[in-house]
Parts: structure tokens; sequence; C-alpha cells
């Protein structure tokens, strides 16, 4: 930052800014919290000594409240990755399964844009197709605050539910899929080349129903990159010159994140989880009917109240995803 030329490149400069603030403050917080310790400590053995009930509960108290920090700090210190602190591309399919997935991958997106709101987060949805009756057959959502890559990275993968169908007039119970997958936002200092060559670009009108999310004019962008077969496509801007930048960010996004799992040679698995949204690979299952259960696959983490998780408090599975990162 003493350079001379630090501010002439406003995005190399904003992102050394925001890693510098994330450093200060975890340090800022690391230091408060070992002086609170120390004060609690002294308090604490001063009421011991008075016989003070009253003040002992309120060191109990704030121990209590000392530690929820402390262990957001520690969650901060797993998300060490590179690409931990940035934004995120949220994207959202339904599966095979009409209305009842549809409305299923719906409720998976007010859960996460809940989550957004709770936390303070930035979001906006990029693309949306609507149901053909309720709910969306696709989102597309991008994610802006502190760490939302490194919380939201391992949410990728196919989700399970299982209720009495509202859509069913014989009242059955119905088990619904639907794909989340994750990108990060890269910054431009990361250098994806992209031939024209490689592209398809097309243009259309808007599926959604318009109002303030997305648009219904024929400005609409889809991106296919012909040799990996990503598509990407943006709705949200009226102008169809900002909704293809904002595809090639996207592209460059999702190129990113496919050679990133090509170098760990992990990317042959993820797309042959992808290949079926259905049986067999869900990495978590929501149970309303017969009982009241979610409970992720991979870290055997179970809840019994769906309904807050449905509603966006998510954390308690996201932290157990981030502790569990080899």
């Amino acid at each position: 930052m003493l350079e001379s030329n630090f501010w002439q490149n406003k995005t190399k400069s904003h992102k050394i800014i925001k890693e510098k603030k994330l450093y200060e403050d975890l340090i800022h917080s690391y230091k408060k919290s070992t002086q609170q310790i120390k004060d609690l400590d002294d308090l604490y053995k001063l009421a011991i000594d008075e016989k003070n009930s009253e003040i002992q509960n309120e060191v109990y108290q704030n121990l209590k409240e000392l530690r929820t920090v402390v262990k957001k700090n520690e969650i901060k210190c797993f998300l060490s990755n590179e690409l931990d602190s940035l934004d995120c591309y949220l994207e959202i399919h339904a599966g095979a399964g009409g209305t009842e997935s549809q409305d299923w991958a719906d409720m998976l997106r007010k859960m996460y844009i809940k989550w957004s709101d709770n936390k303070g987060f930035k979001y906006e949805i990029v693309s949306e197709h609507a149901g053909d009756e309720a709910g969306i057959k696709s989102s597309t959502i991008k994610i802006e605050g502190d760490y939302i890559f490194g919380w939201l990275k391992k949410e990728s993968g196919i989700h399970r539910l299982v209720r009495i169908s509202p859509f069913d007039s014989g009242a059955r119970r119905h088990t619904s899929f639907a794909s989340v997958w994750i990108y990060p936002a890269i910054d431009e200092n990361i250098n994806i080349e992209i031939l024209e060559k490689d592209l398809r670009i097309d243009t259309y009108r808007s599926s959604g129903a318009g109002g303030q999310h997305v648009n219904t004019t024929d400005s609409a962008v889809r991106i296919t990159h012909i040799p990996t077969k990503i598509v990407v496509q943006c709705q949200n801007e009226r102008s169809q010159h900002k909704n293809k930048e904002t595809c090639m960010n996207m592209l460059r996004a999702r190129l990113y994140d496919y050679e990133i799992k090509k170098k760990q040679k992990e990317n042959q698995s993820n797309e042959a989880t992808k290949s079926e949204i259905g049986w067999g690979h869900q990495i978590r299952s929501y149970v309303l009917q017969p009982y009241r259960l979610v409970k992720d696959n991979r870290t055997n983490h179970e809840s019994s109240n769906p309904d807050k998780i449905l509603n966006g408090d998510i954390d308690e599975f996201l932290e157990e995803s981030i502790y569990q990162i080899k």
C-alpha cells in the first residue's frame, strides 16, 4: 500500500484493502477477547472472595457471549484458502419431477436469501426461470460479503426434500430433488483465457415475472463455452451489454472452478454426481413427513427443526462442513 502506484489499479487496491481489513479485524478481535478473558477471570476471583453469586452469574453469561465471538474467529481461521474471502455465484436447478421439484428449488432459493439477509450480506438475482405452475426451474444468485465463498462452498450437491405434497389432492408423501452449485466470483487479476471462437452467444426474452429482479425485454444473454459445455446466462439488466459483461464474469468464475477441480482430479467425480439430480447423490436431506429432521450425509450433523433451517438459519450445518474441510 505504500507503493506510489498503489491506487492506479482500483481492482487490485480494493482487494488488498479488503484483505487488510479482514486480517486487522481478526487480530483486533483476538486481542480484545484475550483481554476480556483476563478481566472476567479477575472479576470471577473477586466474586468468589466476596461470595457474590449475582456477579458470578454475570461472568458466566459474559463467557457464553465471548465463546460465540471466539468461535466466529476460529471459523475465519479455517477459511484460509485464497478463494474463501471472495463473493460467490449460487446456482439452483430443479430436478426431475415437475412442479414438486420446482417448488423445492424455490424453497432452497428462499433459504439462502434469508441466510444472506440474516448475515447482512448483499445478494442479486442474476438469472431466473419460473416453474410451469409454481416455484422455479433454475436461479443464479450472486452473493457479496466477507468469506461468502468459504461459507457456502460445501453446499454444492443434491438437496433432497421429503414431505406431504401441497400439490397432491391425495395428500401423499413425495420426494423431491434440487441441485445447488457454488462458484467463486474471481477478480480480474486471475487470468482465464477465453477464446471468441469457443463461445456461442444467444440473446432471448426473459421468462421471469419481471419486477425488481429480472426484466422482460430481449436483452437477456446466454453464453455457451463450447469446449466445456458450460452455460451461463444473465437477465437482470435492461442493457444487453451489461448482461453480456455479467455473463463473461460468471463464465470466468465457472472456468476457473472447472480448472481447479481438474487439477485436483475431482472434476470427473463431481460431474458424475452432477449428471443426475436424484436418488443416491444427495448431500443433505430435509424430511418434513413422517418425522421432522434435516440431516447432512457428509458430516452426519442433524437438526430436528427443519422450519428453522428452511428459514435461513443454516449456520450449524455450514460450520460443521467448514470444520471437516480437509
